[in-house]
């Protein structure tokens, strides 16, 4: 052996031990110490080395165990030898190997005094080692053999994986062979607990720098150790702020936040993690201030470090009451944090209250919690718990300030999803009441509807009707409000009560528009908006249809087309006129007019329902058209159906109105028709004609009425119309419907008649015998009408 290299790599002794105490590696060193070749005692178990029983029996303390032992020389003499043994995590294998070494001073006498460690030990300020260039521990002072917790003089000629298997001593080694290598200074980072250490694991920085020799050649590595844990944690806790502020908050869902909130505090600042908020059914959603005890609070989420979260008491969504003495309460009653510790036995006074919680502390080891109100705009929400039980040491004073801080955030983003859950629940309420609640039954067509809220921005004004016409005819309309929330909702439902209003005129589909673009344009105005900006604007398609002559009169502004599926064919778009959007103005509407055989389907609906990231209009169009056209009896089965094929399952970020409406006709045996000529000596005739019509249909019960009826509106005609003039009289199962036209314009109007009038009385005798009546005007002139119940009246 050189007197210059003293630690060359046959010289350290090195044994490998299986679990069940077999011997698996031996090295070159190990048989010059002992004289044992590998071949010898590979395969063997390694007590038979042992001259005796060591004295005290090795006890392993975190995975490592040094002293000195007596063994065994192949030439049967005893050797006394100092020997670090420590555990060497597994490589992807179940078994657990033990690392044996020994260090050359055990074979060789005291090392020289070296020059090169003299001097780095002296001008070393803090925990320092010196490695030559073959990686061999040359020497290291007083500060780091402390953190190895190891004597000094032992550990001379060892590498860094010979003295520790940490993964951290695999990963300074290849970092001391690139210093070696490169001639570079680098820095390495650890975060664990030092040997010799009985605090918990410490943020270590490891400056490692290379040693040259006069001639600028690298003779050896200077390492030295830091302890950078105020540092490193500082660095921690801005990382969980800075997550937290991204994390947290990311929709307007309670639940969802809480969890948020939860996630991002495990494990970055404790074990477990409880949120539970104030019961919002008892305390109606808002807290006027801190509450008082006993506290009802609901469980909204909780995370842990362990799966399924096995300590929790409460599963989410579940009640509990918590009295005056419990951290949760005290910290909302008092409006503070509160830490309580089980080393100060604050967690015992604490738990007395409820024997389940206490059990869970003491199964799972919990010895600190940190009970943090939640408070924002000065509300109270709730608390989050946080508690440790993995981590060995307790909340400190930063640690309450992170989670306030943390807490504090996630206060604001959940009061402000509470916010929006009840904007939009008030939102809902307004948007159902101002939507029809069942679609009426009508002679003309079966109607089924669906409305569905956005599922983020809330409702907005989609909306749909069905209004029953004179005559059996029928009016369908569907429209949609710019924008979403409240505003919206209330200029729907303005909209839709004009739409029942003109539409009780009987205007014809495109004089409807004209007028409701006319008040749009009103609104617009009154809330101070340039008319024609779309800031308030709309859309909409109303069709008329009369079951009499199976035609369907429709227009529309700015709405998507609608589409019709025949009886016996695939479904198609109705090719309509394209009208400008409500609230444009100046451009007028067309109406169209198509022919429907009975059984065809109308399908209306608002653009919330094509709209998709995934695809684009016409794939949304297309799913429609086969949605349509598959068969089906149901047309509530149809919209189920069509919801299903175009929405993704979370919901549909604009909201959608769909109404469907299969067509029905009247045979010409429930319709009879006479032209009358303008002669008053005829009444009569026609009078007994109608009574014949009657009878046909089984309706002499109202032959009375409706001679009266008949011969006051044929007279009307006769004297104020002009010819020429028709009298038809229209009957479903409950309904007889009377009515008679001319080419007059002028439309008649109800009076009271005085005491001394002659005439006056035809009108109101008509409205106090009919259910209701009223006029029309046509594009010939106009038309009267009076109907009549034919059922008695449900009391």
């Amino acid at each position: 052996m050189s007197p210059d290299e003293p630690f060359d790599d046959g010289v350290a002794a090195r044994a490998v031990i299986a679990a069940d105490g077999t011997l698996t590696g031996w090295s070159e060193g190990a048989r010059r110490l002992l004289g044992h070749t590998a071949a010898d005692v590979v395969g063997r178990p390694a007590a038979e080395l042992l001259a005796g029983s060591p004295d005290p029996p090795p006890v392993p303390i975190d995975g490592r165990w040094s002293g000195v032992l007596a063994l065994r020389h192949r030439d049967g003499h005893t050797v006394s030898v100092w020997v670090l043994a420590h555990r060497r995590p597994p490589d992807g294998v179940e078994t657990v190997d033990w690392v044996a070494v020994s260090p050359p001073d055990a074979a060789d006498a005291e090392l020289p005094d070296d020059p090169l460690v003299r001097a780095a030990v002296r001008q070393s300020p803090c925990a320092m080692m010196i490695f030559d260039d073959r990686l061999r521990l040359r020497g290291l002072n007083d500060a780091m053999a402390d953190l190895l917790g190891l004597p000094a003089d032992r550990l001379r000629g060892l590498k860094p994986t010979e003295i520790g298997s940490r993964p951290q001593n695999r990963e300074f080694e290849e970092n001391l062979r690139r210093v070696l290598s490169t001639g570079r200074r680098q820095d390495m980072q650890a975060y664990m607990k030092a040997s010799g250490e009985s605090r918990g694991a410490h943020a270590w920085l490891a400056r490692i720098a290379p040693i040259t020799d006069d001639s600028g050649q690298v003779r050896g590595v200077c390492v030295t150790a830091h302890d950078f844990s105020d540092q490193y944690r500082s660095r921690e806790r801005l990382q969980l702020v800075n997550e937290a502020s991204v994390r947290i908050g990311t929709t307007l869902d309670v639940t969802r936040t809480a969890q948020e909130m939860a996630d991002v505090c495990v494990p970055a600042l404790a074990d477990f993690v409880s949120v539970d908020l104030l019961d919002v059914r008892e305390h109606g959603g808002e807290s006027a201030g801190p509450p008082t005890s006993p506290v009802s609070l609901r469980r909204s989420a909780h995370q842990s470090v362990n799966p399924d979260s096995p300590e929790a008491v409460v599963k989410p969504g579940q009640v509990d009451v918590y009295p005056e003495n419990s951290p949760q309460a005290a910290s909302l009653i008092l409006g503070h944090t509160i830490v309580a510790s089980g080393t100060e036995g604050a967690l015992e006074q604490w738990l007395a209250w409820d024997p389940a919680r206490f059990q869970r502390v003491r199964e799972y080891g919990i010895h600190s919690t940190m009970s943090v109100p939640l408070q924002a705009r000065g509300t109270t929400l709730g608390v989050a718990v946080f508690t440790r039980f993995q981590r060995p040491e307790p909340f400190t004073a930063d640690d309450v300030l992170l989670a306030e801080e943390v807490a504090a955030r996630a206060a604001v983003c959940i009061d402000n999803a509470r916010r929006y859950s009840r904007e939009r629940e008030t939102t809902l309420t307004l948007q159902r009441s101002l939507l029809p609640r069942t679609l009426p039954r009508t002679a003309a067509v079966e109607a089924a509807s669906r409305y569905l809220p956005a599922i983020r921005s809330g409702v907005g004004g989609d909306w749909f009707d069905v209004i029953p016409l004179s005559g059996m005819r029928v009016a369908m309309v569907v429209g949609d409000v710019v924008g979403h929330g409240i505003q919206a909702s209330a200029t729907m439902g303005r909209l839709r009560t004009a739409v029942r209003t003109l539409a009780d005129i009987d205007l014809a589909p495109d004089e409807l528009l004209t007028h409701l673009d006319d008040l749009v344009i009103r609104l617009s105005q009154e809330s101070g908006v340039e008319a024609g900006t779309g800031e308030v604007g709309a859309t909409c398609l109303y069709a008329v249809y009369d079951p009499v002559s199976r035609r369907c009169s429709l227009a529309r502004a700015g709405h998507p087309l609608p589409l019709l599926v025949p009886p016996d064919g695939p479904a198609r778009l109705l090719d309509l006129p394209s009208g400008p959007p409500l609230g444009v103005g100046g451009l007028p509407f067309e109406a169209a007019e198509v022919e429907l055989r009975e059984g065809s389907v109308l399908s209306f609906h608002t653009d919330g329902l094509l709209a998709s990231r995934e695809r684009d209009v016409d794939a949304s169009q297309r799913m429609l058209l086969e949605a349509l056209s598959a068969s089906a009896d149901s047309l509530d089965e149809i919209c189920d159906r069509v919801l299903h094929a175009l929405l993704p399952p979370g919901g549909s970020a604009d909201d959608v109105a769909l109404l469907l409406a299969r067509t029905r006709g009247l045979p010409a045996s429930q319709v009879a028709t006479w032209d009358i000529p303008a002669d008053p000596a005829l009444v009569a005739p026609v009078r007994k004609q109608v009574v014949d019509q009657l009878d046909r249909w089984g309706l002499a019960e109202a032959t009375f009425t409706v001679e009266l009826v008949v011969s006051e509106l044929v007279t009307n005609a006769i004297r104020y119309g002009a010819p020429p003039i028709r009298l038809r009289l229209i009957h479903d199962a409950s309904t007889l419907i009377c009515e008679v036209s001319d080419t007059n314009h002028t439309a008649p109007h109800l009076r009271r008649a005085k005491t001394w009038d002659e005439g006056g009385r035809g009108l109101l005798l008509v409205a106090q015998l009919t259910q209701r009546w009223g006029s029309r005007h046509t594009a010939e002139g106009k038309t009267i009408w009076a109907e009549l119940a034919l059922l008695p009246e449900e009391i």
